[in-house]
């Protein structure tokens, strides 16, 4: 096996989440291993600190189970976030009138969208989110050149 980058990583461990009962980092390291995804406990905990994944009790259940939570809409996300977030997931970045376009790798545009959303930047309306693609949609008509200038600038594009 060899090192599977980061966005890869982390859009395995969602599905593996979603699709298995993972009581444990272990047992989530095997698991991906299966996968053929290459990982430390160190970066696999980093990663569910990443995805926002909790532990959760569920029936029929012993014990609690790994899951992605839903980051609640009005709690407000640190720039700092948002600068990691753009900086390793974003790809590529368009602009036409008032929407800026974002590409992301398969599966990881729900991670962007969240973070632009909970960050509450200026001069943007919301998201809406694909599964490789953010569509941000700033409030002015000709917002999204100044919008996409902000969003590049966080993510050092």
């Amino acid at each position: 096996m060899s090192r599977t980058p980061k966005t890869r990583r982390q859009h395995v461990i969602v599905g593996l989440l979603e699709a298995n009962t993972v009581t444990s980092q272990p047992q989530l390291l095997e698991l991906l291993a299966k996968d053929g995804v290459e990982a430390t406990q160190a970066t696999v905990s980093r990663d569910l600190e990443d995805l926002g994944a909790v532990r959760v009790r569920i029936p029929g259940v012993e014990g609690q189970v790994y899951a992605i939570a839903e980051q609640p809409t009005n709690q407000v996300a640190p720039v700092e976030h948002l600068r990691r977030v753009l900086g390793e997931w974003v790809v590529e970045l368009g602009v036409s009138g008032n929407l800026v376009m974002l590409r992301t790798p398969p599966g990881s545009a729900h991670v962007v969208a969240s973070a632009l959303d909970r960050t509450r930047l200026d001069g943007m309306l919301g998201t809406v989110a694909g599964d490789d693609t953010v569509l941000v949609v700033a409030d002015r008509p000709d917002g999204g050149e100044l919008l996409a200038e902000r969003i590049r600038e966080l993510s050092e594009r």
